[in-house]
């Protein structure tokens, strides 16, 4: 499986200063700003084709840029129509194979709602539907980490411990950690350097070393009610304490990718970055 050498920082999707639109223009964009990640969105279905992943691959390959994948949001493991789950295992799976044509290292999804199932029924059932998806890749040689997202609604399987407990013994699963999503679904609680190195803790202690070593986060501001996430939020704009995260995860030397999912994209991207490498974002990052 890749192992990244470091902690790299991009956004979710191509970035909003792109001139073009495509994917590896969004790469080249990446690169130019000094940022060094970028998560490719299939959320509204997985539309590129293998020969158009390996030239988005090249390129990332020659720009440094670490690629992560987002699995469509047409999933739901938890249903109870077997028609649906194994769509959505195959929606998993074909975002892996073409993100694996285009070298990405990791892939995340949305695992469902709870419905009826109780908290431990819900856990069990997804990692089952989880092995099947690991089993799957394993057996094509498709080498990318595939992880449950930690969600941000109390509705939505997949609190920290959920997402940490669905992985647990499946080789080529990690949970990703969404930061902006434990916010809002701790409803506040989760916003301090404290909580942040107690995640992280709880993170390395269940899953070992690897956790951190292989980590995929994402980071956002947030704004939350009382069931949870409502609307992702500019960094400066939202109460969620960033700059805490980010110290937090400079104590842990994390390698993997932060993506950021903020309506600023790659502006609070470079925020991270800057904060978390001790950078003056003034002559460097800035909009070329």
């Amino acid at each position: 499986m890749k192992r990244p050498g470091r902690l790299a920082f991009g956004p979710a999707g191509v970035p909003r200063s792109t001139v073009g639109r495509t994917t590896e223009d969004g790469v080249r964009r990446v690169a130019e700003m000094g940022l060094d990640a970028m998560e490719i969105e299939f959320v509204r279905g997985v539309r590129m084709g293998a020969d158009s992943a390996r030239r988005v691959g090249e390129v990332a390959a020659s720009s440094g840029v670490l690629l992560t994948v987002h699995a469509p949001y047409y999933v739901n493991l938890l249903s109870e129509d077997g028609g649906k789950v194994e769509a959505s295992i195959r929606r998993i799976v074909e975002s892996a194979r073409v993100g694996g044509a285009a070298g990405a290292w990791s892939v995340v999804f949305h695992t469902g709602y709870y419905g009826k199932l109780g908290s431990g029924e819900a856990v069990e059932l997804a990692r089952e539907r989880l092995r099947a998806v690991a089993r799957e890749l394993r057996d094509e040689g498709i080498e990318i980490w595939v992880r449950p997202e930690v969600m941000g609604g109390l509705a939505e399987l997949g609190d920290l411990d959920e997402a940490i407990a669905m992985v647990e013994g499946i080789d080529g699963a990690l949970p990703c950690v969404d930061f902006a999503h434990l916010y809002a679904r701790s409803l506040g609680s989760v916003n301090s350097r404290d909580a942040f190195r107690e995640v992280l803790s709880r993170l390395e202690g269940r899953l070992g070393r690897e956790a951190i070593e292989n980590l995929h986060a994402h980071v956002s501001g947030m704004e939350y009610g009382p069931r949870g996430e409502r609307r992702h939020l500019p960094l400066e704009e939202s109460e969620f304490r960033w700059r805490d995260l980010v110290d937090a995860l400079r104590e842990f030397d994390p390698k993997g990718a932060v993506i950021c999912e903020s309506p600023l994209l790659e502006d609070d991207a470079l925020l991270l970055r800057d904060r978390y490498r001790g950078a003056s974002r003034r002559g460097r990052g800035a909009r070329v």
